[in-house]
């Protein structure tokens, strides 16, 4: 396993160098891992806490490590000897993968030492992030894509291996059936995909000699490319060519793959000729630049396409590159005393939350659909015995009265005193629990253009604590709640 310890910002070591001479080692930091609001999905799919779990159980500055940061001239030798013996003994609670998440609901949530908490901001971003970001792409074009299947075809596009091998990793959570990506199948236990190129055509004097070879090499898995010359004119003739050749031998061939041109077009057109050849059980896979809105598009022409391929713009996410995923302090424990704090900004999109919370899904217990998420102080219960009265986070004049619904605490326990206690799962028991976690939600919700808003409140004793502290800084109090009410821990009833 690779010691991704370096895989920091500067500045986190310079703060734990900070919080060192400062005598602040022994202070206990909470921050929440969360993304903020974003124009492509009004929700995201967790992803990538098996990565950042083994992440902070490998931390430790090894010799080279300590040998370079010395060679940096930033610490002393009393700081560097300290990180000698450095490892993770915090805790970590989170939203498991494969979960639906709404903005501003943390999807970890870090209480350790304070240097320990600081160093792991800026890896665990990178590996939270871009999964999250492409188990929700991939979400949204296998949606689009339905009843049609979708391969994950983006290896030679991604941002490096380790793009192409975790958002191949997280695609599949997100409802691919599989992937190209032979590397990330054999990590993850799963069977890779693929056909030929249009360089195995070119290699052959004629196309048909081409079909013919790949046939004979795959008799049982022929799935042909057709638009290296002509798709109609030739490419789709010479498949039914070799499919009747195939299915003379006892043989059941696969079908045929489409790569550019008009696939809405190109794809009726050969549906149609291969029923007339006898062929209707032959598929139509797809590739070709792409997504979600392709797919939409195509369906609405009632193309005839099975099987999708999808590559640059799902292992890109390219009308969104990056989640805005953020790391933010909300609670210090010092002396045995417990102080909330929250970023305050005047921009009130980058305001925080503070205080050390939870999230409650609500559910109809008629449907089992999803009402509203009610993000609440640690140690706040829901009682669903009784109508709730749910409240917009900052427009707190619109409300909405829940009954008959039961609530459901979203976070697992994954690291505790540093030991992990997080049981890992394959990408197809993860794959199951997303879908389990989509279904949970009204098709209102999940539709790719304007979806309805879906209600995530704060409880009554999180927003007052929030307010409190607004107040307070602005009478130059400070960033803290008055003494004797740092920790609140009421019931919501």
């Amino acid at each position: 396993m690779r010691n991704l310890t370096l895989l920091t910002d500067f500045y986190e070591l310079t703060m734990m160098y900070g919080y060192f001479l400062q005598g602040k080692t022994d202070e206990v930091a909470t921050f929440d891992l969360f993304f903020r609001p974003f124009d492509e999905s009004n929700f995201c799919i967790a992803a990538g806490l098996e990565q950042a779990i083994e992440y902070v159980e490998n931390l430790h500055f090894s010799d080279d490590d300590i040998d370079y940061l010395r060679s940096t001239k930033a610490f002393n030798e009393d700081f560097l000897n300290f990180l000698k013996d450095f490892k993770f003994t915090g805790t970590i609670r989170a939203i498991p993968e494969g979960t639906v998440v709404f903005p501003y609901e943390p999807l970890m949530i870090m209480t350790a030492p304070i240097c320990q908490a600081q160093l792991v901001e800026a890896a665990l971003l990178n590996i939270i992030n871009f999964q999250t970001l492409i188990a929700t792409k991939a979400r949204r074009v296998c949606h689009a894509a339905t009843p049609a299947s979708v391969l994950e075809f983006g290896l030679r596009r991604a941002q490096g291996p380790d793009a192409a091998i975790y958002g191949a990793r997280a695609a599949v959570i997100g409802g691919c059936s599989s992937t190209s990506n032979v590397l990330c199948a054999q990590m993850f236990d799963m069977p890779p995909k693929g056909t030929h190129a249009h360089s195995w055509v070119m290699s052959f004097p004629t196309e048909l000699d081409a079909f013919m070879a790949y046939a004979d090499t795959y008799p049982d898995n022929c799935l042909l490319l057709v638009d290296t010359y002509d798709t109609l004119g030739s490419g789709v003739p010479n498949a039914i060519k070799v499919f009747d050749y195939l299915k003379a031998k006892g043989h059941k061939p696969i079908g045929i793959r489409l790569d550019s041109g008009d696939l809405a077009y190109l794809s009726k057109q050969a549906r149609v000729m291969l029923d007339e050849a006898g062929h209707t059980d032959c598929k139509i896979f797809a590739s070709s630049d792409i997504d979600e809105y392709v797919l939409e598009s195509l369906k609405q022409q009632d193309a005839k396409i099975d099987i999708y391929g999808v590559g640059t713009k799902m292992i890109t996410s390219n009308n969104t590159p990056s989640l805005g995923g953020v790391y933010k302090l909300c609670n210090i424990s010092s002396n045995g005393v417990e102080t909330p704090k929250m970023k305050i900004s005047d921009n009130p999109i980058k305001m925080t939350n503070p205080g050390i919370k939870t999230v409650f899904r609500l559910f109809g217990r008629d449907t089992n659909k999803a009402i509203a998420d009610v993000i609440c102080l640690v140690g706040e219960t829901i009682d669903d015995t009784k109508p709730l009265t749910i409240t917009h986070p900052v427009e707190r004049w619109k409300t909405k009265e829940v009954v008959n619904f039961y609530a459901k605490e979203l976070y697992d326990t994954v690291m505790v005193d540093g030991k992990r206690t997080y049981k890992s799962k394959s990408v197809y028991q993860l794959q199951k629990d997303c879908q389990a976690s989509l279904d949970g939600f009204w098709d209102e919700y999940k539709r790719l253009s304007n979806p309805h808003d879906y209600k995530v409140d704060l409880s009554d004793n999180l927003y007052a604590l929030k307010q409190r502290l607004i107040l307070n800084e602005r009478k130059g109090k400070g960033n803290e709640v008055q003494k004797g009410s740092s920790r609140v821990r009421p019931k919501r009833s």
